[in-house]
Formats: structure tokens, C-alpha cells, sequence
């Protein structure tokens, strides 16, 4: 899987969790803001992420998490891509 593979993916994730268009869906965005995001709303977030990428969600993951563009560093982070990878 590559980088652009893994975002696309999580777009696609959270549109559909979220009942989002995948176009409000930047970057830059804000994600708390943009899939409207209360406490519950988190639980679910860490269970679509855990579930799709295989990976355990640490409390106080989302601390430093404001944009889209953080969240795809975070999770692609955790998975071990970097930009040019082509798993």
C-alpha cells in the first residue's frame, strides 16, 4: 500500500462513517469541525481506524490532531509508509 492508497482509503473510511461528501474532505480541513465531531463521535473514529489499519489507538493519540493532513501523518505513521513507499 502506498501513502496516497492509505489516504485515499481514509477518505473513503470516513465519508462513509461520517455520511460526509469525500470532497469537504482536504488536507487543510479541520477535522473535528468538518465530520462534526462530539466525544462519542471519537470512540467511533478509533474503532473505523483500528479496524481498517490493524493498529491500537494510545490515549492521547489525538492531542496534536487538528487537520486531515495531521490524522493521514498519524495514521500513516503508525502503518510504517513514507512517501515513497509502495507496499
Amino acid at each position: 500500500m502506498t501513502k496516497k492508497e492509505a489516504i485515499d482509503k481514509i477518505n473513503y473510511f470516513l465519508a462513509e462513517e461520517f455520511e460526509i461528501p469525500e470532497s469537504s474532505i482536504t488536507p487543510e480541513a479541520v477535522l473535528k469541525d468538518t465530520l462534526d465531531l462530539d466525544s462519542l463521535d471519537y470512540v467511533d473514529l478509533v474503532v473505523v481506524i483500528e479496524s481498517n489499519f490493524d493498529f491500537k489507538v494510545q490515549p492521547g493519540d489525538f492531542q496534536n490532531i487538528i487537520t486531515f493532513q495531521n490524522f493521514y501523518d498519524y495514521v500513516t505513521g503508525k502503518i510504517g509508509l513514507n512517501d515513497d513507499d509502495k507496499r
